[in-house]
């Protein structure tokens, strides 16, 4: 596999002081589902001991494969690259080895702020009912570690550890066949049998919203790297009361927004970037508004790829970005 070089990114994971029982660091998902892509979202509610976080480490279980971390401004991304314990099919292509852990480096998260970082990976070869476990590491600075690198062992309740490192349950497929093709709100993030995964999701993100701004926008990139096109029909968050998918466009010299009710195509072989002042997902009746640090889930329904689950991390509401009144 291709050695994935340093990008940007900001991100942190949550971690105990010494000495101090805090919030541990956990995934803000509970479960993913087995033999399907899943995009899971670490937290991070404080520093070490009141010190900023500059550097974290995740190791990556056997079994969750061709991880793809989200990049953030602010952090430099080391992944490193090892040999699986098995092996695993890519579309075709038997692949040995692969991202076995990620580092971000260099940021400064201060202790009294939260944030969350993305990772997207294969679930494969793993029963159902599994816990599968991320060792982390959180560093602050050249004299403070905190390590969430505990695993329990079989029999033993997770809870009884001091430093359990944070953990996912992997659960049984639900839909296959006819049924994974065409979605249904029970079936795998990213499901298999659908021919879902040539579709490749990445760079997801949401604005967070301005005071009195009643709707908020996210985006991300989607490559369909198969033969077949595809659709993207609908999204759904519990975050909103509806999520629409929009265009922004310049008709004459007035930039203006429509509503697509027929959906965005995803051709074969092609990238279709949802981004700002483009083609972008609208969160209608939002419940809370987003603040940067949080993370909302999302659910893109495909016309063939089925459901595709989703966090999206908030970012600042940079200067430029559309609004509605």
């Amino acid at each position: 596999m291709t050695t994935i070089k340093t990008l940007l990114m900001s991100a942190a994971l949550g971690a105990a002081a010494a000495g101090t029982a805090q919030a541990h660091a956990t995934f803000a998902e509970q479960s993913v589902k087995a033999d399907s892509y899943a995009v899971i979202s670490l937290q991070v509610p404080h520093g070490c001991g009141g010190k900023s976080t500059n550097e974290v480490r995740i190791e990556l279980p056997e079994g969750f494969v061709f991880a793809k971390p989200q990049p953030k401004p602010g952090w430099d991304l080391e992944i490193i690259q090892g040999e699986y314990q098995n092996s695993y099919d890519n579309h075709g292509t038997t692949v040995t080895s692969g991202p076995v852990e990620v580092r971000w480096k260099g940021g400064d998260l201060a202790d009294e702020y939260y944030d969350t970082f993305v990772v997207r990976g294969k679930v494969s070869g793993i029963e159902g009912g599994t816990v599968l476990a991320f060792p982390s590491t959180q560093l602050c600075g050249s004299d403070a570690r905190v390590a969430w690198t505990e695993v329990a062992a079989p029999g033993t309740d997770p809870h009884s550890l001091e430093s359990p490192a944070p953990t996912v349950t992997v659960v049984a497929q639900e839909a296959t066949g006819h049924d994974a093709m065409h979605g249904g709100h029970d079936q795998a993030a990213v499901a298999g049998a659908s021919g879902a995964g040539d579709l490749e999701l990445e760079g997801a993100y949401a604005r967070a919203m301005l005071p009195g701004q009643p709707v908020g926008g996210g985006f991300v990139t989607i490559k369909n790297t198969g033969d077949e096109d595809d659709r993207l029909v609908s999204v759904s968050s519990p975050a909103a009361g509806a999520v629409e998918l929009h265009e922004m466009a310049m008709q004459g010299e007035v930039m203006k927004m429509r509503k697509l009710d027929g959906g965005i195509p995803v051709p074969a072989g092609e990238t279709v970037e949802l981004k700002a002042g483009g083609l972008h997902m609208m969160f209608m009746q939002v419940k809370t508004p987003f603040a940067e640090g949080d993370a909302v889930p999302v659910t893109l329904t495909f016309e063939k790829a089925g459901d595709i689950e989703l966090t999206l991390p908030v970012t600042s509401a940079a200067p430029g970005g559309h609004s509605h009144n």
